[in-house]
């Protein structure tokens, strides 16, 4: 392996290692939760916004009273008592992922080196295919394609 910010230190163990990649496949995950909570904070505000056009339409079509239950009953409503979704959002960065993130920083620094992905990198020259132009050891030593194949 040719990437030496992916070479494992000296002195760390394959459980090391292991117990690494676990962790941060585990934030990966939490990285994708996060993503969820902001689809569910902008989906969540499309629909309000979209409410003032059912307001609206409610009206035109001559049911007032319809018009101002939606509006008074759900439109800027709290999607939980006393947050909006952007409330959840900072709640859940400031308590858990910010925390998550520091603490797997301070995992990989202090027990590999800072260098991340150990176990992924393991993995990739595990399964890689030596001189194979598709299969490199690290970014800088990509072959360009062209449509007919490889470029030399």
């Amino acid at each position: 392996m040719d990437d030496d910010g992916h070479r494992r230190p000296e002195g760390v163990s394959d459980e090391t290692v292991e117990a690494l990649g676990s962790l941060s496949k585990a934030l990966e995950t939490t990285e994708c939760a996060r993503g969820h909570l902001f689809a569910f904070h902008q989906l969540t505000g499309s629909a309000d916004f979209e409410l003032d056009r059912a307001v609206e339409l409610l009206r035109a079509a001559g049911h007032e009273d319809w018009a101002e239950r939606v509006r008074t009953e759900l439109v800027g409503r709290n999607v939980i008592p006393g947050h909006w979704t952007f409330q959840i959002v900072e709640a859940y960065d400031r308590t858990y992922y910010q925390a998550f993130r520091d603490l797997e920083r301070s995992a990989v620094d202090r027990l590999a080196g800072g260098r991340g992905h150990l176990y992924e990198a393991e993995l990739k020259e595990a399964r890689r295919t030596r001189d194979h132009p598709d299969h490199t050891p690290r970014p800088d030593g990509c072959a360009t394609r062209t449509p007919d194949g490889p470029a030399g």
